[in-house]
């Protein structure tokens, strides 16, 4: 079986193709390799991933020509979409990044997908698209009409465009709602990170709404292994499917959108004392308020998920947060 995974440097799909390859699958990836967080970060990356498996393509999925002529040249049988601008504050700032890469792109792959017979499209959405949702766990059956951040919307999106794929091309397509993915290799980005980094130095961390959040940290092992096992797991059309009461999750067409995430939310400040635990210092706090397209809190209910691949992500914020530390300390140290 041949896979593609794209965003091949970034710290979600240089974690699952190292999986792959060492699972025995061929892989192809790629990336842009842009320059929204240090390039240098997504390099060696991708030095680890160096294998006679694993073919790697400098290429941006919003251009159609490249992507058009990667699926010709390649018998690709299933594709991981992990490609995406991230990041939720950027995109109140630079909204175009997001519509090329998200919605332009991810049109692109599924495009691909369809004119080439690929079995199975994987891709990934995100946890905020439950958007000004508080009914807590977030369940896939419930509404998601109500964003509150432009990448929200775009994955949102994502799981339309996938939808509608699904229905009118046969393709079979997963839709993975990711909460809060950290570990080693991470992204600059991400608060666990900038955390880590300020208390090393002695400098100050923003605390937003006053401390007052919760999220459900989920390690990256645990997504990789999701992923990994949802891969000959294509979806089928749902025979109780009822088009007057219809279930958002699941579909006429072979479709299907999870939660994936640890399903222990986190107390902000609990989650900052295991980062002072395993740096060994005390971290300087500024409290700020909420600030705008974030949520307050995150849940994932995983039932389905669990019930599919026999699988639910298992490891604690103190292993996953060492774990995190230890490699930050060797990589920057």
């Amino acid at each position: 079986m041949k896979i593609l995974v794209t965003g091949a440097a970034g710290f979600v799909g240089s974690h699952v193709i190292k999986k792959l390859v060492t699972d025995g699958y061929s892989v192809i990836g790629i990336d842009n390799i842009n320059d929204y967080y240090d390039v240098s970060l997504k390099n060696n990356r991708l030095k680890l991933l160096i294998d006679d498996n694993f073919n790697f393509h400098n290429i941006d999925i919003s251009d159609s020509r490249s992507v058009e002529e990667l699926f010709n040249t390649n018998d690709i049988n299933v594709v991981l979409n992990l490609a995406a601008q991230a990041g939720v504050r950027y995109s109140i700032e630079n909204p175009h990044a997001y519509i090329q890469s998200n919605l332009v792109g991810f049109t692109n792959i599924l495009e691909a997908c369809r004119h080439n017979d690929v079995e199975h499209l994987i891709y990934a959405s995100s946890s905020s698209v439950y958007g000004a949702n508080k009914k807590m766990p977030f369940a896939t059956t419930d509404g998601v009409n109500h964003p509150v951040s432009l990448y929200a919307a775009t994955k949102k999106s994502n799981e339309l465009l996938a939808h509608t794929y699904s229905h009118l091309y046969n393709l079979p397509t997963t839709g993975l709602r990711f909460f809060t993915v950290y570990g080693p290799w991470g992204r600059p980005d991400m608060a666990y990170f900038s955390f880590t980094k300020n208390i090393m130095e002695g400098k100050t961390i923003k605390v937003f709404n006053n401390g007052e959040m919760m999220r459900d940290f989920t390690y990256i092992d645990d997504i990789v292994e999701g992923i990994v096992r949802l891969i000959d797991k294509k979806p089928e059309p749902s025979v109780d499917f009822d088009h007057h009461y219809p279930d958002p999750s699941s579909s006429h067409a072979p479709y299907k959108v999870y939660n994936i995430g640890n399903n222990k939310p986190v107390k902000l400040m609990d989650f900052i004392r295991t980062i002072e635990k395993h740096v060994g210092k005390e971290a300087k706090l500024e409290y700020l308020p909420m600030q705008p397209g974030d949520v307050q809190a995150t849940y994932a209910d995983i039932d389905d998920l669990k019930e599919t691949i026999g699988f639910s992500p298992d490891t604690t914020i103190d292993e996953g947060i060492g774990k995190f530390v230890d490699w930050y300390k060797s990589y920057y140290y």
